[in-house]
């Protein structure tokens, strides 16, 4: 289910919008501690959500349930 992965990666990139203005202002080490792997998590889920657009990967547990229902009705 391609919306899916396209869903995700729309509200990862409304997160990066919401967030970017903030990085500056990190002075401390735990703020930046906190606000690098935040981007690392963000990257993660890009990627994974790009593999899965890409077809590199099986989709979700969840969406492949929904894509064998509708293989058998289809036969």
């Amino acid at each position: 289910m391609k919306h899916y992965a396209i869903l995700r990666l729309l509200l990862a990139g409304f997160f990066l919008y919401v967030a970017w203005p903030v990085f500056p202002y990190a002075q401390s080490t735990l703020e930046q501690i906190f606000w690098g792997s935040w981007l690392m998590f963000l990257f993660l889920v890009v990627g994974a959500n790009l593999a899965t657009l890409l077809q590199m990967t099986k989709p979700p547990v969840m969406e492949q349930e929904e894509l064998r229902s509708r293989q058998v009705d289809m036969h």
